[in-house]
């Protein structure tokens, strides 16, 4: 079975990868085109030079970023970036199937909750065990 090709509201990587910002923020979602069409603050811009100078060539530490709010455009595909989940900056690798989304949306910032027996003092009825 052949794998199916990656296309993106009808068009293909290599399309997207060609149109300019304001094209592509017609073919996003509407919270993700107000985005765009309000144009990038200040990390945001200097994120986007980051990326810019690592695939010149010019840049050899990995892109970290702290904008969890910014939309993986289709330049980005390919890359690996690091986005700091509010503890660690995780690494990602942009995948086609990741453009008009949110960075934010693949590191999670909250772990998985692991409890464990109760400690001294913890409740009224653990006074009342042995502790050894």
């Amino acid at each position: 079975m052949a794998k199916k090709e990656f296309t993106y509201r009808g068009k293909t990587l290599e399309e997207l990868q060609k149109l300019s910002i304001p094209e592509f923020a017609k073919l996003v979602p509407s919270r993700q085109r107000r985005s765009l069409t309000r144009g990038f603050n200040e990390p945001e811009k200097k994120l986007l030079a980051q990326i810019k100078k690592f695939k010149d060539g010019k840049r050899k530490k990995p892109v970290k970023t702290h904008c969890r709010d910014m939309i993986v455009l289709p330049d980005m595909v390919g890359l690996v970036i690091q986005i700091h989940n509010g503890k660690a900056f995780v690494p990602v690798e942009m995948m086609p199937d990741m453009v008009g989304h949110l960075l934010g949306e693949f590191t999670m910032t909250r772990q998985k909750v692991a409890h464990s027996a109760p400690g001294i003092g913890a409740t009224r009825s653990s006074a009342s065990s042995s502790v050894k």
